[in-house]
């Protein structure tokens, strides 16, 4: 199989990156607004978190809405394409607290010797 024919590839071009996933992770509970994501992602710069949130609306995955105000709000949720994420975002959230669980474990055990 060639490079290109590897189908995580494409996978890994849409929620790859530091702060992809723990954004999907935020938003799989509902709509959040932008400053919401900010409070939630404190170590993703401003220009990062609207770069990822930009590319994620690109991608099909999330849907942004603005509310009409004084002060316009914009929110973010998942489309019914980021929707078929969340069994995948759930098993990456299971296997991150095993594999957390395990380290912590080794860790103690090396302490312990």
């Amino acid at each position: 199989m060639s490079l290109d024919d590897c189908p995580i590839r494409p996978a890994l071009k849409v929620i790859g990156g530091k702060w992809k996933p723990v954004i999907l992770y935020h938003l799989m509970n509902g709509e959040k607004r932008h400053g919401e994501l900010r409070r939630l992602v404190p170590g993703a710069s401003q220009k990062v978190l609207t770069q990822h949130l930009r590319e994620l609306e690109s991608d099909g995955i999330l849907a942004r809405r603005t509310y009409p105000g004084t002060v316009p709000k914009v929110g973010y949720q998942l489309t019914p394409l980021g929707e078929t994420l969340k069994p995948v975002m759930q098993a990456l959230c299971l296997w991150g607290k095993s594999f957390k669980d395990q380290a912590a474990a080794a860790d103690h055990q090396s302490t312990q010797a």
